[in-house]
């Protein structure tokens, strides 16, 4: 199986803006599943030393209480099957490396084969599939087997869309507290930014950013939380209502180019990054003149938002060379 994508959306997931949430309002009460493979030890609600646990299973019974925890931290839900022979190192992974966080994260543990509904809810493809809920939201995170050094940067990332959020709680009873060294400080104008997007301003945060450009042009840093932070600007005015009629409008014009990135921009805050990409690619494609330069300066933004390594960049950049050359 593929690796992990190296950044799960996050910019697009920051605004939490993100649409088909999640519902298990139909699921029925099972029974308790086999406990999944791996390091069990603990029982899913509290540890051997009696503080609360960093990884459950996750059941229909339990969900709702996993996605309410989700305010607190975020709950990484493991989608997993016993005929599945990359399950195991991949909640294996996920298993130490949450710990490792003393408690910041929490680990679901979801058998698909006991719970199919739970394979359902978050459109699993295939197993081992990894997604986060924030805020009772989802965020897709990677699919496949991945070893620890693919993972904890996904994970990483992970925490960073969840401070932007106001998501910081922690839950304790991790037993890796210790070994994690205090992360290094922001620069100046990183933590200004920083600090403007916790209070919502990301005019604010833009502009520090732009600022840490103009010192440094080469900060990949700064030009990546630039993309982020207007693309959240953006998503501002494009929830509710808005969202829907700007959607008719780019089914109806397809050539508008206002509507046809409105849409990419809400098609990226809800994990779907090829819908993104292809829609403005396909945009490119049709047209020519000031509005296809409009579209790349855009497409090329959209790149650092999802993250310029990810695979699904590297495919958009092709396709991208295609319909330019």
């Amino acid at each position: 199986m593929s690796s992990p994508a190296s950044r799960p959306v996050p910019s697009a997931a920051s605004q939490l803006n993100l649409r088909g949430a999640v519902d298990l309002s139909s699921l029925k009460q099972r029974p308790a599943p086999p406990a999944p493979p791996g390091n069990t030890a603990a029982p899913a609600s509290q540890q051997a030393d009696g503080g609360p646990a960093l990884r459950v299973d996750a059941t229909e019974a339990n969900f709702q209480s996993l996605v309410e925890l989700s305010a607190q931290v975020p709950v990484v839900f493991a989608l997993w099957a016993a005929y599945s022979p990359e399950s195991t190192g991949v909640l294996d992974a996920l298993d130490r490396i949450i710990q490792s966080y003393g408690g910041r994260l929490v680990l679901a543990a979801a058998d698909i084969e006991a719970f199919p509904q739970l394979a359902q809810a978050f459109q699993v493809q295939a197993v081992p599939t990894a997604v986060a809920v924030l805020k009772g939201q989802p965020v897709p995170l990677f699919q496949g087997g991945a070893d620890e050094q693919e993972i904890r940067p996904v994970l990483d990332e992970l925490l960073t869309v969840a401070a932007a959020n106001g998501v910081t709680g922690n839950v304790g009873g991790g037993a890796g507290t210790s070994e994690e060294p205090a992360p290094a400080p922001l620069p100046p104008l990183h933590q200004k930014a920083f600090d403007a997007i916790e209070e919502g301003d990301y005019a604010a945060a833009a502009a520090a950013y732009r600022q840490a450009l103009v010192e440094m042009p080469a900060d990949a840093e700064a030009k990546a939380g630039l993309a982020q932070v207007e693309l959240m600007e953006r998503l501002q005015s494009l929830s509710g209502p808005e969202g829907e009629a700007l959607r008719q409008l780019a089914a109806d014009e397809p050539d508008n180019l206002t509507a046809q990135l409105g849409i990419a921009d809400l098609d990226l805050a809800g994990g779907h990054v090829e819908d993104a990409l292809n829609r403005v690619v396909a945009f490119i494609g049709r047209n020519f003149g000031p509005e296809r330069e409009s579209a790349r300066v855009r497409l090329l933004e959209l790149f650092e938002v999802v993250g310029t390594t990810d695979e699904r960049v590297g495919k958009a950049r092709q396709a991208l060379a295609r319909v330019l050359f």
